[in-house]
């Protein structure tokens, strides 16, 4: 079992920039990839981004490559979202997830969530 715990979320302006952090517990001796998605009122979670385990490989959703960066620090069992140039269509709850199996840019294929982090973008 994996345990995940996001912080920093938060209100901005467009343009600004938030950094995400995720807290992973529990069996983290496990070579997971590391993801976040997120989630509109009305709307599917969505992929935004996910992470190897190494770090060495990166995926982003189209909508936010060249203004999200996903990075990762085993050591101390994080993961981070850069999020610059924020968009008021950015604006949703932010979800760390681990362990895909299948198809990573679904949901569904991911074992372990957080509880989730609100971000808002004001215009």
């Amino acid at each position: 079992q994996v345990h995940l715990v996001e912080s920093g979320g938060g209100l901005m302006q467009a343009g600004g920039s938030l950094r995400l952090s995720c807290a992973a517990s529990g069996r983290t001796e496990n070579n997971y990839p590391m993801g976040w998605f997120r989630q509109a009122p009305g709307k599917e979670r969505e992929f935004v981004a996910a992470i190897t385990w190494s770090g060495g490989s990166t995926f982003y959703t189209d909508s936010v490559k060249g203004r999200f960066t996903i990075s990762r620090d085993n050591a101390k069992n994080t993961v981070s979202l850069q999020m610059n140039s924020l968009k008021p269509w950015d604006t949703a709850v932010y979800y760390c997830s681990a362990d895909p199996e299948g198809d990573y840019t679904q949901h569904q294929s991911w074992a372990y969530w957080g509880q989730g982090t609100q971000v808002t973008v004001s215009s």
